[in-house]
């Protein structure tokens, strides 16, 4: 064989196989997909995730199994997506715990900016401040005075250690002098029954599994976390009107492992965020308080480093560290 022959044989198997790469966006997906949630079923990630992937298993064709891998405030399921094979068909849901982690624990058996690769975002969505009805106090002033002149009697709950809203309990700690104690749950809905029952005081709920308890009269909402009050709870006022500059919130997004080829993470972006802009999946989102993040792949990767930098800072000032 000639030498030009040989160069336009390998000339085509290139051609070939550059074709072949839209190929496999195009096909995907062929089998089930799974998203793993690091939290509890019923909790505000395992809610949004299973809105989305019903939507996405629509779409697509394909069943979308949400996997609940609950552990070490979400690290437990990034380390399994971490080390996943990198075929768009293991996707994590990200939440603002992962942010957090980066700072939160001094040594990762991975670099999440560095091993999970963005792929879209999801939500986001503030805290309600609730309290056990048993607890003499009514509003954000009162539980401050009372904290105060109760140390260390107060604990609040979160849906785990590094999560976000442990660290909205934290930052109010740090904000108003409050000594009041951390317990961690599996997931703030395990944490529902004690606060109702008083063995536990406070928490910084997200809306979707908050406030049911909330309107029932279950548990008392002093504040939302919000910069605004929200229409869904009226008459509750912003936690800032007392502590000024108090906000927080959490958000969450979709990241693959890092090799998934991008078609398929362009492929799941539009997806998603067809998802997103669905009327029908809007209307979901409103009911639960919630405002959908569409961004593009390098988008919501700007938004996570922005965010692990903001959440660095209130993890450092906490002086709290995980193991």
């Amino acid at each position: 064989m000639s030498m030009i022959a040989r160069m336009l044989g390998s000339g085509f198997a290139c051609l070939v196989g550059l074709g072949a790469i839209p190929a496999v966006a195009q096909d995907y997906p062929t089998r089930p997909i799974r998203m793993v949630v690091g939290f509890a079923a019923g909790g505000p990630t395992d809610i949004l995730a299973r809105v989305l992937g019903q939507w996405l298993s629509q779409r697509l064709g394909q069943q979308v199994i949400i996997e609940n891998r609950v552990g070490a405030g979400g690290n437990t399921a990034t380390e399994g997506v971490v080390n996943a094979a990198p075929d768009g068909y293991t996707v994590l849901v990200i939440t603002t715990s992962n942010a957090i982690n980066t700072t939160f624990f001094r040594k990762l058996p991975y670099d999440f900016m560095r091993d999970i690769v963005p792929v879209a975002g999801l939500g986001r969505l503030s805290y309600v401040m609730a309290v056990t009805p048993s607890l003499p106090v009514k509003t954000v002033a009162e539980f401050i005075a009372y904290a105060k002149a109760n140390p260390k009697t107060i604990n609040f709950a979160s849906a785990g250690i590094g999560g976000s809203n442990h660290f909205a309990g934290e930052m109010f700690k740090g904000m108003t002098g409050a000594d009041i104690v951390h317990i961690a749950y599996r997931g703030n809905s395990l944490a529902y029954p004690d606060l109702m029952e008083g063995r536990i005081q406070l928490i910084f709920g997200d809306i979707p599994s908050v406030i049911g308890h909330v309107k029932s009269g279950a548990l008392r909402g002093l504040a939302v976390t919000s910069p605004a009050p929200l229409d869904s709870l009226p008459g509750i006022p912003t936690v800032a009107e007392t502590v000024p500059g108090y906000e927080a919130a959490a958000w969450y997004g979709f990241g693959v492992p890092k090799g998934t080829p991008p078609e398929i993470v362009e492929k799941l972006n539009r997806e998603i965020n067809a998802g997103l802009n669905d009327p029908a999946v809007r209307a979901r989102f409103r009911d639960m308080e919630t405002e959908p993040l569409v961004f593009t792949p390098a988008q919501f990767g700007a938004f996570m480093a922005s965010e692990a930098k903001r959440w660095g800072v209130a993890v450092e000032a906490s002086g709290v560290k995980g193991d």
